[in-house]
């Protein structure tokens, strides 16, 4: 690889730097010579050529913008000088043919998960508490201090223990800036329950007080949760006069998985003798219900049984470059397996829709996919927003300054292998191999999505550094880059950097990615979002997020 710049498809009209460029400075590419008219900061890109106003820029051999003036070449590509635009999508008949990559390496792996009863295996095996309205917050919230602290699966004993020490020096006259954090340490995993591999609250702001399809739609969310082979037992408490009825919510576990077969034990606060009760008889029953879901063990698995979730989050320009295509070639490593993989965040597939409805199985997938992408931009405009205004600051500072920029690079997570089904949102994968699942591009609500559709792990892409999990699907962050792996270690599982300096290359990545999930999978390794208890829950109510 070039060290200065690259160029990643052969037909684009840019070069992408991968280290800081002067302005004025000249420098090389396949034997010819760009001299810049800017400074190109790394992860930035500059024209190869002239261009008129109006002219296509073209990037991952796709659209993702036009010049909004006349550009010289070796201008760098802002947002001043560069405009979003994407090519129109239809179906149309084609034979898509794929070669898989060699799996001779992974064929008789196995990882350890939690086999379920529905055949499903789980990567953990967690006690999960519903609220099916807003108003048992608070509820969950004491519950949740009061096992997690005692269970030993609390992150927040180190900053217990630092703020005594902060009181301590405050109380003796000493300096505060002087307070030994280093000697404060968090809890560690009770012995007691080895088999549970922690308490998961799905705090949320719905249930009652919208409209009656935000609540359906909690109800569809929740349930699936519940159904995640991720979740050994569950714990629910209700108001009792919510839009989201419990009666509702059990219909629509049902629904899912008639044989629901889990610990599930309910309380309604307003028919409880007093709240102090609800909560001491909601502990009580949730410490049996962990007596109970400890004895389950981890068993060997094949690796078709794996679901892995595929997000990007705090992209940045070398986020389509080096993690993004490394996860993809893991995906493909999957696929090839049988298992699953899961590739959301639809305002960040705009761009590449026709690349992905050419991959796809049958009509009917490919007419799923372009109506849901459709209805979504539709809804977009008419609350006069659209996809083009997803880059958020942080990514247009760092290179992806178009929303077809961002997205073509979002999408090689998803590989290159068939598009076998197209999920919306809540709906479950049952087929083995790529699903595109409709969910917006916010992280959270993205990874929430994920999870509901089945992902038992998540590959969480980023370039900025994001401190994003999930409840119930152990979520493992890919660096793009090596500078943010020294900046923020703590947050990083992986780091693809290595590919920038032409250390490894994308297979070599996703092969190691893919060693790390199924570590992940067996509980050898425990990924920093989940040892952060980075637990993120935000339902989608379906209105505009991008």
């Amino acid at each position: 690889m070039n060290n200065q710049v690259l160029k990643v498809n052969s037909a684009d009209t840019v070069l992408v730097a991968l280290k800081n460029l002067a302005a004025g400075s000249t420098v090389s590419y396949n034997g010819e010579m760009y001299t810049l008219k800017d400074a190109v900061p790394a992860k930035h890109k500059f024209f190869m050529r002239d261009e008129k106003a109006g002219n296509d820029i073209i990037m991952y051999g796709v659209l993702v913008g036009k010049t909004r003036m006349d550009v010289l070449a070796g201008n760098r590509l802002t947002t001043d000088n560069v405009k979003h635009a994407a090519t129109p999508y239809d179906y149309r008949q084609r034979e898509f043919h794929w070669t898989p990559p060699d799996v001779s390496g992974f064929r008789n792996r196995q990882f350890m998960g939690y086999h379920r009863s529905d055949g499903r295996v789980g990567t953990a095996n967690y006690w999960l508490f519903i609220p099916t309205v807003f108003c048992e917050n608070r509820n969950m919230d004491v519950i949740r201090e009061v096992l997690q602290d005692e269970l030993g699966y609390s992150v927040t004993e180190k900053y217990k223990a630092y703020t005594r020490e902060l009181i301590r020096s405050h109380q003796e006259g000493k300096n505060l800036v002087d307070a030994d954090f280093s000697h404060s340490s968090g809890n560690t995993r009770s012995a007691l329950f080895q088999h549970v591999d922690g308490i998961r609250f799905l705090n949320h702001d719905g249930g009652c007080g919208g409209i009656r399809q935000d609540s359906a739609v909690l109800g569809n969310l929740l349930a699936a949760y519940a159904n995640h082979p991720n979740v050994g037992g569950i714990t629910l408490l209700s108001l009792g006069c919510q839009h989201l009825q419990t009666s509702d919510l059990l219909q629509d576990i049902k629904k899912v998985n008639p044989g629901f077969d889990k610990p599930f034990f309910i309380f309604e606060q307003q028919r409880s003798q007093s709240e102090e009760q609800l909560i001491a008889e909601a502990i009580r029953k949730t410490f049996e219900g962990l007596i109970t879901i400890n004895q389950f063990e981890r068993k060997p698995a094949s690796l078709d049984k794996l679901c892995i979730g595929v997000k990007c989050g705090g992209s940045d320009g070398f986020s389509g470059i080096t993690a993004n295509p490394a996860v993809g070639y893991c995906s493909d490593l999957l696929v090839a397996l049988g298992g699953k993989v899961l590739l959301a965040e639809f305002p960040e597939l705009n761009g590449v829709e026709q690349e992905l409805i050419d991959r796809a199985v049958s009509e009917p997938v490919a007419r799923k996919f372009i109506r849901l992408m459709k209805d979504y931009e539709a809804a977009a405009q008419r609350v006069g927003s659209g996809f083009d205004m997803n880059p958020s600051p942080g990514n247009i500072r760092d290179g992806l300054i178009t929303d077809a920029m961002k997205s073509a690079g979002a999408a090689k997570k998803g590989g290159s292998s068939p598009v076998v089904d197209v999920l919306d949102y809540t709906e479950p994968a049952t087929r083995a191999g790529l699903s595109l699942v409709c969910t917006p591009g916010n992280d959270v609500e993205a990874t929430t999505g994920q999870a509901a559709s089945g992902a038992t792990l998540i590959l969480f892409t980023t370039g900025l550094g994001t401190p994003t999990g999930n409840p119930v699907s152990p979520t493992i962050k890919i660096s793009t880059n090596t500078p943010l792996v020294k900046r923020m270690g703590d947050i990083i599982d992986i780091d693809t950097g290595p590919i920038i300096e032409g250390e490894k290359t994308i297979e070599e990545m996703g092969e190691e990615i893919l060693n790390y999930c199924i570590r992940a999978a067996s509980g050898e390794v425990i990924p920093k979002a989940v040892l952060l208890n980075q637990n993120d829950f935000i339902p989608w109510k379906r209105g505009v997020s991008l």
